[in-house]
């Protein structure tokens, strides 16, 4: 065993793989991250023959190199079975000269399913090998569908329980009721007053109290995260990158070796991130092109060196991506830094406390591989228009906000390198917004209505993620202020 992990802010900090999903966030509010990126050890032409399960074997297996092969085989066995309604897990769609990486064939239609659908085999396994007796609490802060995801992957895992935050008005309506009708006897899901940042600060505040760490302890339960920030959701989101590559190579799209770009539609920076790990340890990625919706500190960012969240949190149709504090972004700013932690702490403390911080000349050099770009909401609804009208194809919202400026980068370039496209959720899941933006007719038709005349003309049946909340009672109506958010997880636990 070669491959641990150390705190972006804490350089004495080092832990296996296991301890680091099990912890899911570092004592000191940092993020584990590897030591150093382990390099693929089959060619991309052996790759090339390997379903998906296979890849991701090979990918997960030199990242979480604790887990015997037994248990990653077991784990990955769980997770990607007939939950996902396509044998491919991530088809692959080509349209006009992009191609569309679907990741949305799994239980709750939203790529958060790539990831969530593994995590929980992942942690109780790391629970086993650790020796842990706690019963694990799940804390995680949602933007739409993380939450669902979570919810689904945990429900009724013995040994756990799950706590979801959202914004209360910050999701679309086919999000929240996902959430509110979700069984399992151990879930529990909150709607916060105040946006993603709110519920995913309070979040961060509950993992570093303390005092109720040790009551918590005292009573038997210990927390850990489903959010991106815990290393057990950022790496199986690199196997669909590098699936991906393998896939267009034994198609003969791309000659082996051939660079590709990728765009994300990125909120929280995990997604983006995942491919720039998958660069680090060898698929051949040109540019990382990162797509923003008018929360667009992310595109300041990359053309100014500095990251500031002092601004307008704007409610916008991609509501995913409606994030002014980017958590997984201090996982590069670290790499930045040259694995400084000291250097990377000092910037997090400035984000802390005057909600912005400025990267040096050196570091922002080494960002030459990334170009950020925004899209309007009027642009993003014009690009489902065009899309559609042109190629009978429906992205949802956020797959806009990608292609928009993937459009704006080709323009802006003249860079004709193939490039893929993160498609994150099935357009299902933002019905209304992607339906308007096709033609305003529908306006008046209700949420499920419009289901209907959107599998007419996509001719795309409708999930089942979908049919199963038609009449689905809501079982889950607490609301409650940000500031309040401990009080709830503690009247769950009865602490």
């Amino acid at each position: 065993m070669s491959m641990f992990y150390r705190s972006t802010r804490d350089d004495s900090v080092k832990v296996t793989a296991s301890q680091a999903i099990l912890k899911g966030l570092a004592a000191d509010g940092g993020l584990f991250v590897p030591e150093s990126i382990p390099s693929l050890d089959k060619s991309l032409e052996e790759l090339s023959k390997m379903n998906y399960k296979e890849v991701a074997y090979e990918v997960m297996k030199l990242m979480l190199d604790d887990f015997t092969e037994e248990e990653l085989k077991s784990c990955i066995d769980r997770a990607y079975d007939s939950k996902f309604d396509t044998e491919e897990m991530t088809p692959l769609v080509k349209v006009e000269n992009e191609y569309f990486l679907e990741l949305f064939h799994g239980a709750t239609i939203a790529f958060k399913d790539m990831a969530l659908s593994i995590l929980p085999h992942l942690l109780t396994t790391s629970a086993k090998k650790n020796n842990v007796k706690n019963e694990i609490v799940i804390l995680t802060a949602t933007s739409g569908d993380t939450g669902k995801a979570a919810l689904a992957g945990f429900a009724n895992v013995p040994g756990t329980k799950i706590i979801v935050f959202y914004p209360k008005n910050g999701v679309s309506p086919i999000q929240e009721k996902q959430m509110v009708t979700q069984k399992g006897d151990n879930t529990y899901v909150i709607g916060i007053k105040g946006n993603f940042d709110d519920a995913q600060t309070g979040v961060k505040n509950i993992f570093s109290d303390k005092e109720l760490e040790k009551v918590m302890n005292d009573a038997g339960f210990q927390f850990s995260s489903a959010n991106s920030i815990n290393i057990g959701r950022l790496v199986p989101q690199i196997v669909y990158y590098v699936y991906a590559y393998a896939k267009l190579l034994a198609n003969g799209e791309i000659k082996d070796g051939e660079k590709i770009n990728v765009v994300v539609p990125t909120g929280n920076f995990g997604n983006i991130l995942a491919a720039f790990y998958a660069k680090n340890m060898g698929l051949p990625i040109n540019k990382f092109i990162c797509a923003s919706n008018e929360n667009k500190v992310l595109y300041d960012f990359f053309t100014t060196g500095e990251y500031d969240r002092n601004r307008e949190f704007v409610l916008t149709t991609s509501p995913s991506m409606d994030i002014l504090i980017s958590s997984n972004l201090e996982r590069l700013i670290y790499r930045i830094a040259g694995n400084n932690a000291a250097k990377n702490a000092e910037l997090m403390a400035s984000l802390k406390s005057e909600g912005k911080y400025k990267i040096t000349d050196d570091m922002k050099a080494q960002l030459a591989d990334f170009y950020g770009n925004y899209a309007t909401e009027a642009e993003d609804a014009a690009t489902i228009k065009k899309i559609y009208e042109d190629c009978g194809y429906v992205i949802d919202t956020h797959t806009s906000v990608a292609a928009t400026v993937y459009d704006k980068y080709r323009k802006e370039t003249g860079d004709t390198t193939k490039t893929v496209i993160a498609s994150t959720a099935s357009p299902y899941k933002f019905t209304r917004s992607v339906m308007n933006a096709i033609d305003s007719k529908y306006d008046s038709m209700g949420d499920f209505e419009l289901v209907d005349e959107l599998s007419k003309i996509s001719n795309v049946k409708v999930p089942n993620a979908i049919e199963e909340i038609r009449t689905a009672p809501v079982l889950h109506d607490t609301v409650c202020d940000s500031d309040k958010m401990c009080d709830e997880v503690k009247k769950i636990l009865g602490i």
